[in-house]
Formats: C-alpha cells, structure tokens, sequence
C-alpha cells in the first residue's frame, strides 16, 4: 500500500516551521532573549538556525508530488517552466516588496532620505527561497536520480573548495570571518556592496552562499520522492529516523574541517541541518501518518496550509508596528514597543514579557489563518 499524492505530515512539518519562524521574528525586544531564540553568533547551530532550512527542506519535500507528472515519462513542456518561473519570480518579488515596504513606511512616516531606495537590499529569505526552489526544480527536471545526487555532491563539495582554496584579496585563502570569507566578497563583487545588508560587506542571504542552499531543497526532494512509494508503517518513520541521525553525525563531523555556520550556509551545515529536518518529518510522518493522531496537529496544520501568507502577513504587519508611533515627538514609542512594554513587560517582566509578546504573535496569526481555513481560503503562487 502506497501514500496518498499528499501528506498531511508535510503540511504539519511546514507548519511548524512557520510558526517557528514567526516565534523567533517577532520578540517584544531583540535585547530579551532565552539563549534558543537567538541565532549562533557565528560558527554553530541554535534551534532558531533549523528553521530557515527546514523551509527549504519542506520545499523540496513537495516537489515530487507537484512535479511528479513532468518528471517521469512526459517530457517537460513550455508550461511548466512558466510556472516554475513565475513561482521564483513571485516569491522573489515577495521578498523585495517586503523591503520596499519597510522604506515607503519610513520615508512617509519618519522622514526618512528617499535616497534610501537606492541602497534597496536586493537578497532575503524569500529570494532565496526563490532562487533555490528555481535552480532544484529545472535540476529535478532535467536530470535522472544519479545525476541530481552527483550534483548536490558537487554543490556541497565544490562550494567548500571554493571557500577554502580560493583567495580573497587582502585576506587571502580559507578565511571564514564575517570580513574576509569569499561569499561576501563575489556577493559585493556581483550585488554591491550598498545592496547588501544593512550596507556592509556580508550579507547572511547572500548569492553565493544560496548555492549549497540548493542542496537542503534537495535533500527535502530526494525524501519525497523516496517517501511517495513507501507504506504506511513505522518502519518508514524509522527509515527516516536513522538518515537523519547520519546526516547529523557527517554533518558534525565535517564541521571540524568546515565549520557549521548558518550565515555562511556551510556544506556541514547542509547536512547537519538535513538531519534534524529528517527527525522532525519522521516524528511528524509517525504520529501522523502512521498513527493517525489528527486532531493533536490540526493547529499546526492550518498554519503549514497558508505558510506564504503568514510568513509576508506577519512581516508587513510587524513593519507597521515597528514603523508607526503612539504619542508626539521623537521619544515617542513605536506601535511594536508600546504594545510589548504596556501589555507584556509591565508584569511578566521584560524577557519573559519578550517571550510572550512572540508567542501572542504565533497565537493571533494562527487565528487569521484558522479563518481562512475554515473559508476555504488558501494563497498559493
């Protein structure tokens, strides 16, 4: 007996990550953190740098059963690489608006320099989502199971020579400080210096750097490709389970030659992170899947079902709190902090009052999500 073309586990996985991501975007105040919530400084790995990459996994997770009719006899058509393309272009577009957005509010709201607009960030989360969802997709299309392996292979590996071997001027070869690493050189080299984040010389969501990113979509297609023709039985969760305590135990191991580092998007950290995400699914495909508890991952459910609308709803809504004031003059607070300090810190306290503020944030955006669930309402590009 096989899987039905959808997997409820999938949705319950990309669920998680959503709100996930929403929990770590949206603290009352970025100086109130537990230690979980934060990202690594720089070599290393929180919980909060699984999230990104679980996104990543998850989309490629469901490119089997959305690719799947031009994947295996048909040959792909003109159709399908509009759609594939209009998809990166929309996500990538996404991305920017959220940006330009983010100026508009402070250019019309603050009085900030219209010259700003100039200095637009041009890579982000979504962009890269965009661009690594495109690169996997034509691959998938185009190459046989063999050859997508032996080009994540050459990805991962050639991404780490290149970041050992090649030289950056005036810090020469194998440096892997936020200063002197090759991604932030060919990233200044090909975007420019003043496109990146916040105008320095590296950014985390860089070009570059979204090539091994390539490789975590990958990883998330090679499992749903494998899990489409598998039963229905814990020995599939098993299956699962025993990957991604592989993956965590290379990835680990790598990291000794080639640290795990989420900015730089490693080739450790790849596999390191493919792990985890192996874990989760298989927790998820287990009680899911195989044990059918549908009702404990119902909420989780609806928030994997509109992951996009909640991902650019909650940024755009946090923007405007963060953007507008209550009161006069320059001392006044923003929306975001007034909220945060009069509903939340003045009695929980001020970390735990942060940690409220972001679960309150999952809490609400979870509501508006239920109500177009049950409307039937679903934003899919």
């Amino acid at each position: 007996m096989t899987l039905p073309q959808r997997l409820k586990s999938l949705d319950v996985f990309r669920g998680i990550a959503i709100a996930s991501m929403i929990l770590v975007n949206n603290p009352g105040s970025w100086d109130y953190l537990y230690p979980p919530l934060e990202h690594a400084k720089w070599h290393g790995c929180t919980p909060t740098d699984l999230i990104f990459p679980f996104f990543l996994f998850i989309v490629g997770a469901a490119m089997p059963f959305s690719l799947s009719k031009y994947t295996k006899e048909n040959c792909p058509t003109r159709e399908v690489y509009w759609r594939i393309g209009r998809r990166a272009l929309i996500l990538f577009g996404l991305g920017l608006f959220l940006v330009l957005f983010s100026l508009t509010l402070d250019v019309f709201l603050n009085g900030a320099p219209a010259a700003k607009f100039a200095t637009i960030r041009i890579m982000g989360v979504l962009q890269r989502i965009s661009l690594a969802y495109l690169i996997s997709a034509i691959a998938v299309l185009h190459l046989q199971r063999r050859g997508l392996w032996l080009f994540a292979a050459i990805l991962l590996i050639g991404y780490w020579l290149a970041m050992q071997l090649i030289p950056v001027p005036g810090y020469g070869a194998g440096i892997l400080t936020a200063e002197g690493n090759l991604v932030g050189y060919i990233d200044r080299l090909i975007i420019g210096q003043q496109h990146l984040l916040g105008g320095k010389g590296f950014d985390p969501e860089g070009l570059f750097s979204t090539l091994p990113a390539v490789v975590t979509v990958l990883a998330g297609y090679f499992t749903g490709e494998w899990l489409k023709s598998q039963p229905r039985e814990s020995r599939t969760s098993i299956n699962l389970a025993i990957v991604g305590i592989c993956c965590l135990l290379i990835g680990h191991l790598w990291g000794f030659i080639f640290p795990i580092n989420k900015q730089l998007w490693t080739s450790s950290y790849v596999v390191f992170t493919a792990g985890f995400a192996l874990l989760l699914l298989a927790a998820c495909y287990e009680l899911i899947e195989v044990r059918s508890f549908q009702r404990l991952s119902f909420p989780l459910e609806v928030m994997g079902l509109n992951a996009i609308f909640a991902f650019v709803g909650s940024g755009l809504f946090a923007r405007i709190l963060i953007k507008t004031r209550i009161g006069i003059g320059s001392d006044a607070p923003s929306t975001y902090t007034w909220i945060y300090q009069h509903l939340f810190k003045s009695w929980a306290g001020a970390l735990n009052g942060s940690l409220l503020f972001a679960i309150a944030t999952v809490c609400f955006w979870w509501l508006i999500l239920y109500i177009m669930y049950r409307r039937n309402w679903y934003f899919k590009i």
